[in-house]
């Protein structure tokens, strides 16, 4: 479904609970507006339905080109573009890799699958992501490189962060999975690193339901990455493993999703930002709330629109958030920074990370999706200035 920002019908509908019909709008819904329904027809019609078939070749080499780089790998989902990416880095025992704490836990998980130790670093307090100075702070003789994280779809500093990278040797990695389209100094998210990792679940800007992506303009990257998602098969050679390997594969069916999807990614992104810019303007006169900056340098690409209280506790957010429940409208708080997470504790090793912290305890990401219309957008206004003032937030 096509909608702009003029339309006074809910994109979302209504939900009937005990017999009252009232609005619910998801915090995000795919939009399927191009030839997702042909696509996947055609492979159930061919047979081709598994990790074989035209659609994943004809994604990989679309994806590529979007992101402007030689190679593009489809894989099962995003945490497994990012295992990929660190095996093909290289990353083993004995390594540390620096990566934000305010992130998906996807991010830290990678890591600890190869062996190694995820390093901490807090986030710059206005874009919200790896701030390069707490970077070169936690660089040791075991680190072996850097994941910038490109957070709800703003990009990470990676100027400075390449230039730390280089100084000391080690690798950059691009976990992009919120990033599609996002650009950085006029260059696309997926070009900026050694190797970049996406996602393709359902709520992402470009979605196959589940998938993900590795792209590189590294050709023995991109070689080693492509003998480990097939369980390390020799492409020359059938039923020949010279390493051991895994089953991270993309089916050709949500790769016919994804590659129409992509076909439409103009549309997908202009359509985030769109909805971006209404939030920007319907909420900019609220006191006491705040979003994530967008520098003069990037393009943001508005995975989430998330605003931040200025003041107050997780619980003032939480009450805020449940509010916004009640009146239909579905939202999510800022991550958990990971080095509160249970499995994460003792790598922190009791550091603190004041930034990072305050930005999960006031953050709230509404709901962020192309199919949002006028009448939505302006309902989720109306009862997040409601819920503020309730909550006594700008008091």
């Amino acid at each position: 479904m096509t909608a702009n920002l003029t339309d006074t019908q809910s994109a979302a509908g209504a939900a009937d609970i005990a017999g009252v019909t009232r609005r619910h709008i998801p915090v995000s819904s795919p939009s399927f507006v191009g030839n997702e329904r042909e696509y996947v027809l055609d492979c159930m019609d061919s047979g081709w339905v598994s990790s074989a078939g035209e659609y994943v070749d004809r994604f990989e080499a679309g994806f590529a080109e979007f992101c402007g780089v030689r190679h593009a790998i489809a894989c099962c989902n995003g945490t497994a573009a990012l295992h990929l990416s660190l095996l093909a880095l290289g990353v083993g025992p004995g390594d540390e890799v620096i990566v934000p704490t305010l992130t998906f836990v996807a991010t830290a998980n990678a890591v600890t699958y190869c062996g190694a130790r995820p390093v901490f670093a807090d986030s710059e307090p206005e874009t919200w992501n790896l701030d390069p100075a707490q970077v070169a702070s936690k660089i040791t003789a075991r680190t072996k490189g850097i994941i910038a994280v490109h957070l709800y779809g703003h990009p990470a500093e990676m100027d400075a962060l390449r230039a730390l990278a280089t100084r000391h040797g080690l690798f950059l990695l691009e976990d992009a999975a919120e990033a599609h389209g996002a650009l950085h100094r006029g260059q696309r998210a997926g070009s900026l690193g050694d190797l970049a990792a996406f996602s393709f679940y359902g709520n992402k800007i470009i979605a196959t339901g589940e998938g993900g992506m590795v792209t590189t303009d590294d050709d023995a990257l991109a070689a080693r990455v492509r003998l480990l998602r097939g369980q390390g098969m020799d492409p020359e050679r059938r039923y020949w493993f010279p390493v051991v390997g895994y089953n991270y594969r993309m089916m050709n069916i949500p790769a016919a999703i994804g590659l129409a999807q992509l076909e439409r990614a103009v549309w997908h992104t202009s359509r985030r930002r769109e909805v971006a810019a209404a939030y920007k303007r319907q909420l900019g006169g609220v006191r006491g709330l705040g979003w994530q900056a967008e520098r003069e340098w990037a393009s943001h690409a508005y995975w989430m629109f998330t605003v931040l209280l200025d003041d107050g506790t997780a619980e003032d957010r939480d009450r805020v958030m449940a509010r916004l429940y009640e009146a239909g409208v579905e939202t999510r708080p800022v991550f958990y920074p990971l080095h509160t997470l249970p499995p994460y504790r003792e790598a922190s090793r009791g550091e603190e990370f004041p930034v990072a912290e305050s930005l999960s305890r006031r953050g709230i990401s509404l709901p962020t999706w192309a199919g949002l219309d006028g009448g939505d957008l302006s309902y989720v206004c109306e009862r997040l200035r409601e819920a503020l003032s309730e909550s006594n937030v700008r008091d």
